[in-house]
């Protein structure tokens, strides 16, 4: 990190999450000075995070499929590596089982984040809270879905109308030691076999219909957080919803959804489960494990009390309960033009959550685009954006005019944001139909820049 009196930087990023990490990393990489101003480190925290480390990860530990051949996000993925993310990088050393899913240890992943823009000649790490859009000057606002009330106010009046917000929830941890594996199994469902995986990454609580139908019942009945009456009128995102709202959908929502039992045949039974409940190894030494799909608005001693009647969870201890914050994002079809920037104060682009994607990945994804096109904008290069055939292109069209901006909502990355492939394609090959197109598209794109690169 510079730390030199005389370090002029030529950008400032405010926001050292996943979308500010990775726009610095692109802009310092392309030979721009850049200030990284990091509110955690100074005093302030959010509701949700617990260090203050770059690129800290809050929800879930999962980066979500890693199949670039039949997934959007595991696309997404590959096109980040291409473009020498940080964010991949730092995922592929941190990862950890997880089956055909990419999955890391929280803490070495925001380790190496921390490490490497920290070292880079070209940054200076700054822990202060900026309350304020700045009046001048290149800026990329990365300050994700818990930016600080002032700065959000801020926005506000200079966008002319309200953020708008939904809430997200955070899962439990349990420590691994704690769970009972004469009652507990290792597998993946269908016993699939991830790159370095053996098909056994989750471990799975059966539960018979008595032992589900009385969960769902203390899923139902539970203590909820209150809402303050500011936040009453604030949505859910379908991609995060809490448990219990899921559970009061109906009886069997969860058993399609994150309690499915099935392709998990029990050793013991020979048989799938009426429900299962999964847990995703958390860390690098598999000492603790996330409970997946658990988001939850329970209060923690309602947590702890239910969560101890699922099958082989009994004496569980653990390491973070689940909990509930506002996300905040911006009207971005209505406010950003095709390259992010503000069309009221194009000096300031917005990256990441805020800008109303939602996924770990997607959001580093948007830093990275942001950061391409300002360190082009900046050097006096003509950068297109990436072609709408492409999963980064994709995203970005959705976030900048792919949605009404009367109907936007956050949204992860998928084939539905692509247009469809030009010549029919039988059904089994559609997914196989965009990602090589992708791919093509991609290697002509960055032919145009000058970025030339091996196909992958």
């Amino acid at each position: 990190m510079s730390n030199s009196n005389d370090f002029q930087h030529q950008i400032h990023i405010i926001g050292g999450g996943l979308a500010g990490s990775e726009a610095a990393w692109q802009l310092a990489q392309a030979g721009v000075k850049v200030r990284l101003s990091e509110m955690r480190g100074s005093g302030d925290m959010t509701p949700a995070h617990q260090t203050d480390g770059l690129a800290e990860l809050v929800c879930s530990n999962s980066f979500r499929s890693d199949d670039a051949d039949r997934n959007a996000v595991g696309l997404l993925h590959q096109e980040m590596r291409t473009l020498d993310s940080l964010i991949m990088a730092a995922a592929d050393k941190a990862k950890v089982p997880a089956g055909s899913a990419l999955a890391v240890d929280r803490d070495i992943f925001s380790d190496i984040v921390t490490k490497a823009l920290s070292e880079h000649p070209n940054i200076r790490i700054v822990r202060e809270r900026i309350d304020t859009l700045p009046h001048e000057g290149p800026t990329i606002i990365a300050t994700g879905p818990l930016t600080a009330m002032s700065l959000a106010q801020s926005i506000g009046a200079a966008t002319g109308e309200d953020a708008l917000a939904f809430f997200d929830a955070i899962a439990p941890i349990v420590h691994r030691d704690s769970i009972d594996m004469d009652i507990c199994w290792m597998a993946s469902r269908w016993d699939k076999v991830g790159p370095e995986g053996d098909g056994k990454d989750y471990i799975n609580c059966p539960m018979d219909k008595d032992q589900y139908l009385a969960f769902h019942r203390g899923l139902i009945e539970g203590e909820k957080t209150e809402f303050k009456e500011w936040e009453k009128d604030t949505p859910y995102f379908e991609g995060c919803m809490p448990i219990e709202v899921m559970a009061a959908r109906g009886v069997d929502t969860l058993r399609f959804g994150p309690m499915k039992p099935v392709g998990l045949d029990n050793p013991r039974t020979g048989r799938w489960p009426y429900a299962v409940v999964q847990l995703r190894q958390d860390n690098k030494l598999g000492t603790l494990w996330n409970m997946v799909g658990f988001q939850t608005k329970l209060k923690h001693g309602a947590q702890v009390e239910l969560f101890r009647t699922i099958p082989g969870l009994e004496k569980a201890e653990f390491a973070r309960l689940g909990g509930l914050h506002r996300n905040t994002f911006i009207n971005s079809p209505r406010l950003l033009d095709g390259q992010l920037r503000l069309r009221k104060a194009p000096h300031i682009r917005f990256a990441g959550q805020i800008t109303g994607c939602e996924g770990y990945v997607e959001s580093a994804s948007v830093g990275l685009m942001a950061g391409r096109f300002a360190a082009a904008e900046l050097q006096g290069r003509s950068l297109e954006t990436p072609p709408v055939t492409t999963a980064l292109g994709a995203l970005l069209g959705h976030i900048t005019g792919g949605a009404e901006a009367s109907d936007f909502q956050p949204m992860n990355v998928n084939f539905g944001l692509f247009p469809p492939p030009e010549d029919k394609v039988h059904k089994k090959q559609r997914k196989e139909a965009y990602t090589s197109r992708a791919r093509a598209d991609l290697q002509g794109w960055l032919a145009g820049t000058g970025e030339v690169v091996a196909a992958e």
